[in-house]
């Protein structure tokens, strides 16, 4: 979830209701910062920006679908983004959403659709790539690499994460994400010897992080890693 700096950055902060607006992310990221992604977390989120909001922004739905992503309620994730399948989007707003539903149909195990889904958006996604940060970049190749996965190609899959990511600094989330995205697909490949590996890969970069900004990020990346080495993601 980003902060609240963050979300003024993208634009919000021309609202003309801006300052109500951002007292209530406040009080949504206070959540976030306590607990972490949480049922309460995504029903206070779609409470406060999406169910009773009379024009609901692209990029809130788009967030709260990843939200209930990382509780594995992809059912909701889903839900939430098909609000947005036949909505005038801008570049970086389509992007958000092209990765987030192909991630999302994923990871529900719907490879068909997702295949489908890649095929009609792929051309988009690639020349779009050029207008964003290496991380959202990341985003889109582990999503790709999850279609794959889906569709029990694995070794594609794992192709697609060796895209050349730069990390980012000492604290890279993003490079932990590639990493645990790898267990996954292993996991679900059945390929011990690769799961061993690519268990060992994660944990190391989780021991890169000596100080996180949050007090539950520590259990919470270790609980994904031993997630995604039982195939869930």
């Amino acid at each position: 979830m980003i902060s609240p700096s963050e979300r003024k950055k993208i634009g919000f902060s021309l609202l003309t209701s801006h300052s109500a607006e951002m007292k209530k992310y406040v009080d949504v990221y206070a959540l976030y910062i306590e607990k972490g992604y949480t049922k309460d977390l995504c029903e206070a989120y779609a409470d406060a920006f999406i169910d009773n909001a009379k024009k609901p922004s692209p990029f809130d739905i788009v967030q709260l679908a990843s939200l209930y992503g990382r509780i594995h309620d992809y059912k909701s994730a889903a839900f939430y983004l098909e609000k947005l399948e036949d909505k005038k989007l801008s570049g970086d707003e389509k992007f958000a959403y092209c990765v987030e539903t192909l991630a999302t149909v994923s990871k529900i195990g719907n490879w068909r659709d997702a295949e489908d889904f890649r095929t009609r958006n792929i051309s988009f996604l690639q020349k779009h790539t050029a207008k964003i940060t290496p991380q959202k970049e990341a985003d889109m190749y582990i999503a790709l690499a999850l279609a794959d996965c889906a569709a029990k190609n694995y070794q594609q899959a794992l192709k697609l994460l060796k895209f050349g990511y730069k990390p980012q600094g000492a604290k890279d989330l993003t490079l932990l994400e590639i990493f645990i995205t790898v267990v996954y697909i292993f996991a679900k490949a059945g390929d011990d010897e690769g799961l061993e590996g690519a268990l060992q890969n994660a944990e190391g970069c989780l021991r890169l992080f000596k100080q996180f900004d949050f007090a539950w990020q520590a259990s919470y990346y270790r609980r994904r890693i031993e997630d995604a080495a039982n195939g869930i993601l």
